[in-house]
């Protein structure tokens, strides 16, 4: 899987393309990371990428030519070395929320990228040359390269190897039935007063799974309600 990611400050993914298992994946070549900065592409001495606003107002707005022609350079790199052009996924609070649908659907694409913007936001216009929207939430960030970080380690733990037990990723919350995780415990059996479920302890896995079955449906209905409509769609 390659991620290309459009952005201003690439320096901000320096530990995390080396940390943990994003940092394996890229080692063991399951993920290949590409940088590239729209300042590459900025106009004048000053390389500007952003511009006041039509109409008046706040702020300053990112450039349609200039986050394109970076775009595109990407794709014209890929070309080149004979690899396929990235899916792009514009990073806007007006996207569609990322969910692990789109987690795992991204980890089966060859490509994608990420675009991050800064300031006041994107030119309308950039939404004509991007493939899809996502929004991390409800909420606005100075720029989007937090949200980068976060799709890219979605999906790259879902790439078979990654992780190295593929299991992990089906039992934990928001896996294939849609529901929460179920309460996990180990050592020591009692702390404080609190103690292990006894099922957990008794070697009889039928009753295990059961107890985990039921403790993720109670768990889902009372903390994301919302889910458990959802699933019985």
């Amino acid at each position: 899987m390659r991620v290309d990611v459009v952005t201003l400050f690439p320096e901000l993914f320096d530990t995390f393309s080396k940390t943990s298992f994003v940092g394996r994946a890229v080692t063991g070549g399951q993920l290949e990371l590409r940088f590239k900065s729209p300042r590459d592409f900025g106009l004048g001495k000053h390389k500007s990428v952003d511009d006041t606003p039509y109409g008046g107002g706040s702020g300053m707005v990112m450039r349609v030519d200039v986050m394109v022609a970076c775009m595109e350079a990407l794709d014209a790199e890929a070309e080149a070395a004979g690899q396929p052009r990235g899916h792009r996924v514009l990073l806007t609070p007006q996207g569609t929320p990322f969910a692990q649908p789109s987690a795992a659907r991204f980890a089966t694409m060859p490509a994608i990228m990420l675009i991050c913007g800064r300031y006041e936001g994107f030119d309308e216009r950039i939404r004509h040359f991007v493939d899809r929207e996502l929004s991390l939430g409800d909420f606005v960030m100075t720029g989007g390269e937090i949200a980068a970080m976060a799709v890219i380690e979605a999906a790259v733990r879902l790439i078979p190897g990654v992780l190295g037990n593929e299991n992990s990723t089906r039992e934990e919350s928001h896996g294939e039935e849609g529901l929460l995780e179920y309460p996990q415990y180990t050592r020591p059996a009692d702390f404080r007063g609190q103690t292990v479920p006894e099922v957990l302890s008794s070697g009889n896995h039928a009753n295990i799974d059961a107890w985990r079955k039921a403790q993720a449906v109670e768990r889902t209905a009372t903390r994301r309600p919302d889910l458990v409509k959802k699933a019985e769609r």
